[in-house]
């Protein structure tokens, strides 16, 4: 198995990287398309999505990207993250990837002086787990609208804060930004298949 690659053009990646070496996870940034076939799985950091989707295309890498998270990449988007997975970007024309189906409202909690944080249950019955976590909101994106392939396994206030779609997860707060690994271990051994620590 080839290792998980963080996506390393802007944003929060080495935070990412910290958490997967935590787990014992083989990680590494990447910033080229030639590099997917060697990777399990790809996570999308937290960032400026509209920067970020902006160096993908300029560097040959949105479609190859999109293209492999088609055909099966397992893939793990936080915040902006989650906002370039989505199909659509309420009052937005930007670049994405359009893998998950769902529609998202970037700075929906309104602006970084806004960032909270709170406590979520996380809960995927099929896999008979359940528990709590912390979200860390920094301008955070909500999700409005959930195509009928997408589970969701957190909300806040009613709405859909960490959702998966095959082996696709899409959260839109900072669990790398807290002391618990329980996510992304979540996201390695559920949707990419790799041994290691259970979430819980």
């Amino acid at each position: 198995m080839g290792p998980i690659g963080v996506l390393a053009l802007q944003g929060d990646f080495k935070k990412h990287l910290d958490m997967l070496a935590s787990l014992g996870a083989d990680a590494r940034p990447f910033k080229d398309a030639s590099e997917l076939p060697e990777l399990s799985g790809v996570i999308l950091p937290g960032g400026e999505s509209t920067t970020i989707g902006m160096l993908m295309e300029r560097r040959g890498l949105l479609e190859p990207l999109r293209k492999a998270l088609v055909g099966g990449l397992p893939a793990f988007g936080t915040c902006a993250g989650a906002i370039l997975l989505s199909t659509d970007i309420e009052h937005s024309d930007q670049l994405r990837l359009g893998a998950m189906d769902m529609s998202v409202l970037r700075n929906a909690y309104g602006s970084q002086v806004d960032s909270f944080e709170a406590k979520l249950d996380f809960a995927d019955p099929e896999n008979g787990l359940r528990f709590e976590l912390e979200g860390v909101f920094i301008r955070a994106p909500r999700i409005d609208r959930l195509g009928p392939d997408l589970k969701v396994l957190a909300r806040f206030d009613g709405a859909p804060v960490l959702v998966r779609q095959g082996r696709m997860l899409a959260a839109t707060f900072h669990p790398e930004l807290t002391a618990s690994s329980a996510v992304h271990a979540y996201f390695l051994t559920r949707l990419c298949g790799l041994p290691g620590p259970q979430a819980a």
